[in-house]
């Protein structure tokens, strides 16, 4: 027996519901596409408390997270005012007070609900190292100080801590190859890539207290004591890197003026590094202070010491030269100097901080050979001084160390590190990379986000305008259908 009209056309109606709503739910599976909820923004910062001042850094970067480490940019630089915190020995508090101005300014770029989550970090180098070969107790002193204004502020604080020397180079080669993209890079095609290792950059940081160089070798690494290694991006790393205490810019200067008044015992000091009619009396006591000093005034000296600028190149470099032992590499291979294990220079350098900021002053950063770059300093230093004074207007305090920080860097690069006239071009002076400021604290903030909990993104479905209204109209009918077979069910009366 066939079905009646009223149960034909019912099947019918719920035939189709079911063709409608199995294209609906087939648009809504084929056509969906996954896109990921923007990651809200996560902050750090990281003071970098150097021997002559201090400057905080703020980091952002996404909540979520690409192999493991965090895609980080700065968002502020900001410099405390006064010198580095080493200098506060005598009142330890003024130290961490020293530190407000700026740490207000970073917290006005975080949303106020973040600032608790805000990871906060103070790394000191060489200057508060030599502190505490000096007098470890005020060095304490100076860290508990720091650590009570940073703990009482509303940051997440993770401590205050002297950097390594080995730290500090490592970290720096780390921000010059993620400012220049040599570390990991977005292509085209939206994907992360790592590019070759012939891509990387080795890092020349010069600071007040130390200098560091930082490499990936053509070969292994000999002295392990000299390698750093960490995991980036999915991708590990070693490199050399050596710290060298005590020959940064400032200790530098005062090592070789030292020299100058062993060597020339009297009232009167001739300075072979300062230029031609430059003149001035300076304090004797304070320059044997330093830890970089091991030896005590000439007898029969005066506490002040009257220096007069000669202007002599070459006797500026041979006093220089004193400062490094180069004979303790002799019958070594593979050695830099003072006896100190480095493998050949290799790839491209950028060489920043006090090597940029001389080279820049002397015009130097434009990729000028070695004979140009040593014919400029000596040109320079054979300037008088009321030539150079009247130049220069208003930069008298760094005008008279040009000369002296600019053979002094020529001496490190070419006789202490091995550069040549053919490897010279390789070495780029400059103060940023990629945009960013060139120093540790950003190589230390992406090693740190490592240890800051990785969150997933959100994920949704997504469609286009024209498929949802689709998937809306085929709904529509699906519904209309079991309404009326519903209806006829319900209301036909059957003959």
């Amino acid at each position: 027996m066939g079905l009646s009209r009223k149960e034909q056309v019912i099947m019918v109606l719920l035939g189709a519901s079911g063709v409608s709503g199995l294209t609906a739910l087939i648009l809504l599976l084929v056509e969906a596409a996954s896109v990921l909820l923007p990651a809200y923004i996560k902050f750090g910062i990281v003071f970098d408390a150097g021997s002559s001042h201090t400057s905080l850094f703020l980091y952002q970067w996404p909540a979520d997270k690409e192999n493991g480490t965090g895609v980080v940019s700065q968002a502020l630089a900001c410099q405390v005012e006064g010198p580095g915190i080493s200098s506060y020995a005598s009142d330890p508090a003024q130290a961490g007070e020293s530190l407000q101005g700026c740490l207000e300014e970073a917290l006005v770029l975080i949303p106020e609900a973040q600032h608790q989550k805000t990871p906060t970090f103070l790394g000191a180098t060489a200057g508060m190292r030599l502190l505490r070969q000096k007098n470890s107790s005020q060095a304490r002193d100076i860290f508990a100080a720091v650590t009570q204004v940073l703990g009482r502020s509303p940051v997440d604080f993770w401590g205050a801590e002297l950097l390594a020397g080995q730290d500090e180079g490592a970290f720096g080669w780390i921000t010059v190859n993620y400012g220049l993209g040599t570390l990991v890079k977005y292509s085209f095609t939206g994907e992360w890539i790592r590019p070759p290792e012939e891509m990387l950059v080795g890092a020349l940081d010069m600071g007040g207290a130390s200098t560091q160089i930082t490499f990936v070798p053509g070969g292994p690494i000999l002295d392990k004591s000299t390698q750093a290694d960490f995991r980036l991006y999915g991708s590990d790393y070693s490199v050399y890197t050596h710290s060298y205490l005590c020959f940064g810019r400032d200790q530098m200067l005062s090592r070789l003026l030292i020299g100058l008044v062993q060597s020339h015992p009297a009232a009167l000091l001739r300075h072979p590094c300062y230029l031609s009619g430059y003149r001035t009396t300076l304090a004797l006591a304070p320059l044997y202070k330093s830890p970089c000093v091991d030896t005590t005034p000439p007898l029969g000296l005066p506490q002040n010491l009257t220096v007069e600028g000669t202007g002599n190149p070459g006797a500026c470099v041979s006093a220089i030269q004193e400062l490094f032992n180069f004979s303790a590499c002799q019958g070594q291979e593979d050695c830099a100097f003072n006896g100190v294990y480095q493998p050949p220079v290799r790839g491209q350098f950028y060489a920043f901080s006090n090597f940029y900021y001389t080279f820049h002053f002397l015009n130097l950063t434009s990729g000028q050979p070695l004979s140009t770059a040593n014919a400029t300093i000596w040109e320079f230093c054979r300037r008088s001084w009321k030539l150079v004074e009247a130049s220069y207007p208003g930069q008298d305090r760094w005008l008279r160390d040009y000369c002296a920080s600019g053979l002094y860097i020529l001496t490190l690069l070419r006789d202490g590190y091995g550069f040549s006239e053919e490897s010279w071009p390789s070495i780029q002076f400059r103060k940023q990379a990629g945009g960013i400021d060139i120093g540790w604290t950003l190589g230390y903030m992406l090693n740190l986000t490592g240890m800051i909990p990785a969150e997933a993104p959100a994920q949704w479905r997504a469609e286009s305008y024209s498929v949802w209204v689709a998937i809306v109209v085929f709904l529509v009918l699906t519904l209309v259908a079991v309404l009326a077979a519903a209806a006829i069910q319900l209301f036909w009366v059957q003959d």
